[in-house]
Formats: structure tokens, sequence, C-alpha cells
């Protein structure tokens, strides 16, 4: 009888032993799962998102100079710009920590938006002098002038505020990734715990 109970209590001691092994090998393949499917998340999002828009603008050129340093010349030119405009973010220069034991995701660095801007630029109504001619160096100077002012113009527009709203949707699915597998996700010390919260955290 006694060893008949010494052999019961060595089999239970032996299945609860492998079942808690088996146990523990479950949820370490679950973190490990978990963690890959976090990470491959990450890396699909990691793309480039490029909001596109239109752009006009008209520019008075002038520029008033003395040639021999006596002789007065002015030389203007009404310039029409028409502009392709891009407003990016490059996803894959998202910086991350992600922490397997304790299940959490921390976003250190979201990539700030790039604005690149192709203009076309026409112009009319030139005016000038013999000695003070349109020249290489005019058409850079109105091309630095008519970017920098689109430019201004762009950060002001709905353009931006769009290519934002693409980004907030793309970190949302990092967000739902996360919270569906009860993971922590964090934009540096703030805890993101909605899908607002990502908003809120970008303003």
């Amino acid at each position: 009888m006694r060893n008949f109970l010494l052999g019961a209590v060595i089999t239970a001691l032996l299945a609860f032993g492998i079942k808690y092994f088996i146990d523990q090998s479950n949820t370490k393949k679950t973190e490990l799962q978990s963690s890959d499917l976090i990470l491959n998340q990450i890396k699909n999002v990691g793309k480039l998102v490029v909001t596109e828009g239109h752009f006009s603008e008209v520019i008075n050129y002038k520029e008033d100079k003395k040639v021999l340093s006596f002789i007065p010349t002015i030389k203007t030119a009404l310039v029409v710009v028409n502009a392709k405009v891009e407003v990016s973010y490059d996803l894959s220069k998202i910086d991350y920590i992600l922490n397997k034991d304790i299940k959490t995701v921390v976003i250190t660095k979201i990539p700030e938006p790039q604005i690149n801007i192709n203009p076309d630029i026409k112009y009319h109504s030139l005016q000038y002098g013999m000695l003070n001619q349109f020249n290489p160096k005019d058409h850079t100077l109105i091309r630095k002038k008519v970017v920098q002012q689109l430019e201004k113009k762009v950060k002001k527009s709905s353009l931006v505020a769009n290519s934002q709203n693409r980004l907030i949707s793309e970190l949302q699915k990092i967000y739902i990734l996360t919270n569906s597998l009860g993971w922590t996700l964090k934009y540096n010390n703030t805890i993101i715990d909605s899908s607002v919260g990502i908003e809120e955290v970008l303003k």
C-alpha cells in the first residue's frame, strides 16, 4: 500500500512537472511569436508615406542696381510658378525599443516630415537694361525665393495635416496589434492607451 501511495505521488509530481515545463515552453513560445508579430508590423509600416499636392504662386521680381557704380538700372520680371509638392514621412527611420520581459514597445523617435517642392517656373514681362541682363545667378536666386515662399504656404496648408493623418493611421496599426497581444505601447515616457492617444502625443 505504501509503495502504491509513493508511486502515485511520484507519478503526480512527474505529471505536474511535465505540465509545468510544457506550460512554460508554450508561454515562451507565445511571447516569441508575439514579439515577432510586433516586429513584423513595425517593419510593415516602415515605408515612405507620401502625400501630394499642387500649388501656384506669382512673384514680382525686381532688382535695382548701379552699373559701373553710377549708372542706375532696373531688372524686373513677373514670375508665375506651378509646383508639385510632396510631404513625406520615412517611417523606416522610426526608432524604438522592444522589451520582451515587460511586453513593452517604446517609440523613441518619429521622423520629421520632408517637404519636396518641384516648381515649374515661367517668366513674363521681363524688363532689363543692356548692361544688366538676366543671368543664371538671377534664375538661381528666383528659384530659391520661389521655394522659400512655397514652403511657407505648404506648412500652413491642409497638405501637412493630411500627411500627419496618414502617419497616425500607420502608427495606429502598431497600437492595435500591441494592445490585442497584451503589450504596452509608449511614445517616450507617455503610455498610449487608445487610438486617440497617438494623435495626442504627436501634437
